[in-house]
């Protein structure tokens, strides 16, 4: 299967290139969560100077490569789409705890399946199965930081409309990604979303300058790491892999992030939502691995 068909193909795996990128990446965005959870800088400007500095990294790079009007405007697209992702994600660490917040985000190869029915793909009945599984994940999740305090409730619907707007920016980056080089089609993107999210940050009237060393240290992992690392090779894979492959690949962060919070911040999920995360993950697998081989129309 060429790399045309594998990408249209949305229960296909992987070549080992990509599933060698699509692990540095889940290291890269494993991070995130905790360094959010750490930084007290506002979810704005954190957002702003986090793909600001992205871009900036891969600015050197897109330069090389031409740009073509159709892919830029959907990288354009990609980025107001991530800025708002961003938002309910960082809400989310920040309300919630890390583990369940990244459990929740990782619905998005639910969300990608939705989107991918919607605009004509094929998934086959069987996927629903695993649809329902993470459902009744989210439900048991919800229902027990609920009853914690409604603030990690909040959080939690936070994380599901950051899983949907994931999906969705996931599926526009692998529209640009058809004519645009990952580095022009990241640089664009990342800086669309930074340019977003700082006239919001301004209006909401978030101080944008004055933090000391640390918070200015968590950002520069939060580049390094997350947007580097993890996005940029998240990207890279999407010219290549399926948005539903991907999304669900990323799942594989919700571990990564629990231990590294447990480890950083001392957090521990509350038990009760333990099966609740398990069920999601496993229904995420599901949708997928459950209809591997079936060919879309």
């Amino acid at each position: 299967m060429n790399a045309g068909e594998r990408i249209n193909h949305h229960t296909a795996m992987p070549a080992r290139p990509d599933l060698i990128r699509l692990g540095l990446g889940i290291i890269g965005i494993g991070t995130s969560g905790p360094l959010i959870a750490l930084s007290t800088m506002p979810v704005l400007t954190l957002i702003f100077w986090r793909n600001l500095g992205g871009s900036l990294v891969t600015l050197p790079f897109a330069l090389r490569h031409s740009r073509d009007r159709a892919g830029v405007k959907w990288a354009a697209f990609a980025g107001v789409v991530l800025a708002l992702h961003f938002v309910g994600f960082f809400l989310a660490m920040r309300m919630t705890t890390v583990a369940a917040g990244t459990a929740l985000v990782a619905l998005q190869p639910i969300f990608a399946a939705l989107f991918v029915k919607f605009s004509g793909g094929h998934i086959p009945s069987k996927a629903w199965l695993g649809m329902v599984v993470s459902f009744s994940g989210v439900v048991l999740v919800a229902g027990v930081d609920l009853q914690i305090s409604f603030k990690s409730f909040l959080g939690d619907l936070a994380a599901l409309v950051s899983a949907a707007l994931a999906a969705a920016y996931m599926i526009a980056g692998s529209r640009a990604q058809r004519t645009l080089e990952t580095t022009t089609y990241t640089t664009i993107c990342y800086f669309v979303c930074s340019i977003t999210a700082l006239p919001m940050a301004l209006i909401a009237g978030n101080q944008i300058f004055s933090f000391n060393a640390k918070e200015w240290w968590i950002l520069v992992g939060l580049i390094l790491g997350a947007q580097l690392l993890g996005h940029s090779m998240f990207n890279s894979a999407l010219k290549r892999v399926s948005p539903a492959i991907v999304s669900l690949i990323v799942f594989f962060e919700v571990p990564v992030s629990a231990v590294l919070a447990s480890w950083w911040l001392d957090q521990q999920p509350p038990v009760g939502i333990i099966p609740g995360i398990s069920l999601i993950l496993f229904g995420c697998v599901l949708v997928v691995t459950r209809t591997r081989g079936a060919r879309n129309d």
